[in-house]
């Protein structure tokens, strides 16, 4: 009996000791800052990433036979929850989960010349209330929210609100005072960026329109069909009512995304076709966001994971961080930042580094970042969906992709298969649905170069996500030869990072952050190493060094 108790009595210990270990490594991970503008975005296409689900892979009868790579191929909201689950996007580092629109695509396809299209991407949207079934459903959609915040991880939607999808044989144009369908933009002037049509049969929203206009006919019925009529016509009165606004094409969209914010507690937006809407309704975008945002995190003070802002991302085509905060838009210069996003897609990193030594390109992105940006932040890619000339799209340089997007000052954007090297040339897809293919996860399994290329990826990344000074601190230069050794520091974060060192024994200065006798550890090569006369010695087989503090 003695024995019993003192084994109870020991396992209590134990047990207080496990829990205290516990609470330190969730005290750890509450204490360590995100930032958006250090953010480590993964931006894929939902159809395209992993197919969780197959069951949901065929919807509407969407049977056609498409040009290549332009039906839908069973990618859906279950697949990256899966990969959540599995860890890998915490291998690799990733922060926030930018994932392409999953509101309801047009029934039916198109044809311009290069095959069957039909809504795969996301951007054709039929109804902003509905979920699109190939994509999932709320069910889905909320277990992705609540796992990717358990694991540290954001959950960014893509909004459109300039365009409706095309019309189809199934999909009739919404009214007259909802849409135009013409003239066609030119882009030669403001007027015909913004009060045009993107492109042929791409019905362009009045949303400089403040008249009041009634529901389309098309979703009534659609709604009456479904069930919910009276529920969505309940909440556009209510929506109406305590925000004052017209009941303009623009503010019935708005009501319809902020939804997604308040029933599922999305963290941000990534907007899209930006320029080509006035610039007033992104500020007004901006106000329900946070509105709603602000309602989320009242009724639901459990599941709030910090005190950052609901963060918005602008998709202006064609801008560029010298642009400054200010875009030349026909001969009128446009400050999208102004009271509406936090932040701008940045077009210009693939030439810099195409361009630039690396030290220019770090020194260039510090001094613009921690000035005239200063509150606000730019978010950089080398890859995206459809942009047609990436960094590198033979994908001959993996290493240095990786290497320059992580550690180039601002928010990063790792484009879907960047840290495999998935094929960007695939034979017979026409246009953008060239950079649009499968995620390659065969090749992550067993090609031995893929896996050498995404452990890459993965120290960097994950060295990234633990230091926000990465990507939001204050660079400074320490030397660079024989390689380039540069620091960031944001207040307490400090770490020493060298690129294109020797192999074997590296001599690295870090007396300008760390003191004689500290030990740092190297991320890269996983080692310890201790200052001594204001230098640490690295012996790694490789040519990059990222020193932090033990």
């Amino acid at each position: 009996m003695k024995n019993l108790v003192f084994f109870i009595f020991l396992a209590s210990i134990f047990s207080c000791k496990e829990n205290l270990s516990k609470e330190k490594v969730a005290t750890q991970t509450a204490q360590k800052e995100f930032v958006w503008e250090g953010a480590n975005i993964y931006f894929l296409l939902t159809d395209r990433f992993n197919n969780g689900d197959t069951s949901n892979d065929i919807n509407f009868e969407r049977t056609k036979e498409t040009g290549k790579l332009r039906g839908f191929k069973g990618g859906d909201i279950k697949g990256i929850t899966q990969k959540i689950k599995e860890g890998y996007f915490t291998k690799l580092g990733i922060n926030a989960i930018w994932m392409t629109p999953i509101v309801e695509q047009i029934h039916g396809g198109t044809d311009e010349g290069t095959g069957v299209s039909y809504g795969f991407h996301g951007y054709w949207t039929k109804d902003w209330t509905s979920i699109d079934p190939n994509f999932g459903t709320k069910e889905d959609l909320k277990e992705l929210v609540a796992i990717a915040h358990k694991n540290g991880i954001r959950i960014l939607l893509d909004a459109v609100i300039n365009h409706t999808g095309p019309v189809t044989e199934k999909d009739p144009v919404w009214p007259s005072d909802w849409v135009r369908t013409e003239p066609t933009c030119t882009y030669d002037s403001y007027e015909h960026t913004v009060s045009c049509t993107l492109v042929e049969n791409l019905p362009d929203i009045k949303t400089e329109s403040n008249n009041a206009v009634e529901l389309p006919i098309q979703l009534v019925e659609k709604w009456k069909a479904e069930g919910r009529y009276e529920l969505e016509v309940k909440e556009l009165e209510e929506f109406f009512t305590r925000t004052g606004h017209p009941r303009a094409p623009r503010f019935y969209i708005m009501k319809w995304l902020t939804d997604y914010i308040t029933e599922f507690g999305i963290d941000g937006y990534r907007v899209d076709t930006v320029k080509h809407t006035e610039e007033f309704v992104w500020q007004e975008f901006k106000q329900e966001c946070d509105a709603a945002f602000a309602i989320y995190k009242k009724n639901n003070p459990e599941k709030v994971l910090d005190e950052n802002n609901f963060y918005l991302v602008g998709e202006v085509y064609n801008y560029t961080i010298s642009d400054g905060k200010e875009f030349d838009l026909g001969g009128e210069k446009i400050n999208y930042y102004d009271n509406a996003f936090q932040s701008l897609i940045n077009f210009e990193l693939k030439w810099n580094v195409k361009q630039m030594a690396e030290t220019a390109v770090f020194q260039k992105y510090d001094s613009l970042l921690n000035t005239d940006f200063k509150g606000y932040g730019v978010l950089n890619y080398l890859t995206s969906h459809d942009d047609g000339q990436p960094f590198d799209k033979e994908r001959e340089q993996p290493y240095k992709t990786a290497t320059m997007l992580l550690l180039t000052p601002g928010t990063s954007q790792v484009y879907y298969g960047d840290e495999s090297a998935r094929n960007l040339i695939i034979e017979d897809a026409v246009g953008d649905a060239t950079l649009r293919s499968f995620m390659n996860w065969e090749d992550i399994q067993s090609k031995e170069e893929t896996q050498k290329i995404l452990e890459h990826w993965q120290k960097l990344g994950q060295f990234r996500a633990n230091h926000p000074g990465v990507g939001a601190g204050k660079h400074s230069l320490i030397t660079k030869e024989n390689g380039v050794v540069f620091s960031r520091v944001r207040k307490e974060d400090k770490i020493i990072v060298g690129i294109n060192l020797q192999k074997g024994n590296k001599e690295i200065e870090v007396l300008s952050l760390f003191k004689n006798g500290e030990k740092l550890n190297d991320f890269y090569s996983n080692q310890t190493v201790e200052v001594k006369d204001g230098k640490v010695v690295v012996n790694s087989e490789f040519d990059l060094v990222l020193l932090e503090k033990q």
